[in-house]
């Protein structure tokens, strides 16, 4: 798989169309967590692309939310991208935008899966007095999980649905997610503080 831009190239047309450090660090969140996935699921030779979907994967949501994963095609083929990094980023919004690709590839249903549930966990981080998940236990996202006014905006259908998609137990999911948060927790960090100046 080749993305087709560089490391680098992506992350310029990242900060293009998103200046919010929200979006932003959600973009390295799921960059990270999609190379720790890559790792996990015997795809080392491929963990550039997996990254590079997870940091593009909102390319167009903060400019364009009405228009999510159809401007993406638009923005990143203009860019370059290859067609198997645009299909892999649309794929992330089957069923709930309008553009209809479904997630076929496993890379393609880990990041339907964690997308979501990587915004949970950072809002169930953040109200830890410790604000990292370094010290979260798998109970603790549960609990978070299962109360429906937390983090309302993470759509635990779609979480659901992933995980069926991968044939996952919903558990093994959140702690594979959360494993790979921990381990790029301190990259992250560092990058979000260099954003904020």
């Amino acid at each position: 798989m080749n993305a087709n831009i560089s490391r680098e190239q992506a992350w310029d047309l990242l900060r293009q169309y998103n200046d919010e450090v929200f979006h932003l660090q959600h973009a390295l969140t799921v960059e990270a967590a999609m190379r720790w996935f890559a790792r996990e699921q015997g795809f080392e030779a491929d963990e550039d692309f997996w990254g590079a979907v997870g940091l593009l994967h909102d390319i167009d949501f903060e400019r364009f939310p009405d228009e999510h994963c159809v401007k993406a095609r638009e923005l990143l083929a203009a860019a370059g991208a290859s067609e198997d990094l645009v299909r892999a980023v649309c794929s992330h919004g089957y069923g709930l935008t309008a553009v209809d690709v479904k997630p076929e590839h496993i890379m393609e249903k880990i990041l339907y899966a964690s997308d979501e549930l990587t915004g949970l966990i950072w809002a169930a981080a953040l109200m830890r007095p410790s604000k990292s998940v370094m010290d979260m236990e798998i109970k603790s996202v549960k609990k978070k999980y299962k109360t429906p006014a937390f983090a309302a905006g993470c759509s635990r259908e779609v979480i659901e649905k992933g995980a069926g998609m991968l044939g996952w137990e919903l558990d093994a999911l959140i702690e594979k997610t959360l494993q790979a948060m921990r381990e790029s927790e301190a990259r992250v960090s560092a990058a979000v503080a260099g954003l904020r100046g």
